[in-house]
């Protein structure tokens, strides 16, 4: 075994060297036995026998083991190149996935806000058919009650005058309207403002403007029910509409 194992830390291309030289000696006194090669020079005779000297340190077990020794070595660089490799694919391959999982990510998000907003919008659109279907219904009821009149007499008293408005009156806007009459007339149909001149139940301003509904307008309650119901449906859209901005406004 050679000092300190420096066996161990001859390179391969050391190695070759060796090996060279060798053959190099080998033929030389090959060629000289035979006859058929000059006599090597003084300097490369020195340096033939200094090279064959070199190999000569080296014990034949041990070139072995110089051999084995390299190719390991070889072996060790050529693996932490592999692992070196490895490593970097492993980094590119996770970089890209996570770029996948932040683009599935995103468009899942894109995708939920513009169903959101979809939703929205649907309910949007079913609230407001639903209060256009409710004006129809109203303005419908309205025309099926404009030939509905109140049995002609001297006078109605306040229960008749609300069982007269709760059959021209949707059920759904009753309450608006009695709201609305509370405040304005106290359902009384021959109220008048001694200051604008309005009159009746809803307090037209003014007061003929009923007679579109019916030349009774004055002494009629259906008439001035219908004339007010085909008012507030015509402004606010209902009586609740008008009863929303009489709260606001105080007037209708």
């Amino acid at each position: 075994m050679l000092e300190g194992n420096r066996v161990s830390r001859i390179s391969v291309r050391g190695f070759a060297v060796a090996s060279a030289t060798a053959v190099t000696t080998v033929g030389a006194v090959v060629g000289v036995a035979s006859g058929n090669a000059a006599q090597p020079s003084g300097d490369n005779f020195e340096a033939t026998a200094a090279d064959t000297t070199l190999l000569a340190d080296i014990p034949a077990g041990e070139q072995a083991q110089v051999q084995v020794s390299s190719l390991t070595e070889q072996a060790d660089v050529q693996a932490a190149a592999a692992d070196a490799s490895a490593r970097k694919s492993a980094e590119e391959a996770a970089r890209l996935q996570a770029a996948k999982d932040a683009e599935a990510k995103k468009k899942a998000a894109d995708k939920a806000e513009q169903e959101r907003k979809e939703a929205e919008e649907r309910a949007e659109r079913a609230e407001r058919e639903k209060r256009e279907a409710e004006e129809r219904a109203s303005r419908d009821a309205t025309r099926d009650v404009s030939s509905f009149s109140a049995p002609a007499q001297g006078s109605y008293t306040i229960a008749e005058v609300k069982a007269i408005a709760r059959q021209i009156i949707p059920a759904s806007q009753f309450q608006c309207f009695s709201n609305i009459v509370d405040h304005e007339s106290g359902w009384n149909y021959r109220a008048t403002n001694p200051s604008s001149g309005a009159y009746g139940l809803v307090q037209a301003l003014p007061g003929h403007k009923m007679s579109s509904a019916g030349a009774d307008w004055q002494t009629n309650p259906a008439t001035q029910i219908k004339w007010g119901l085909s008012y507030m449906d015509g402004r606010y859209g209902s009586p609740c509409g008008a009863w929303s901005f009489w709260q606001a406004n105080r007037w209708y």
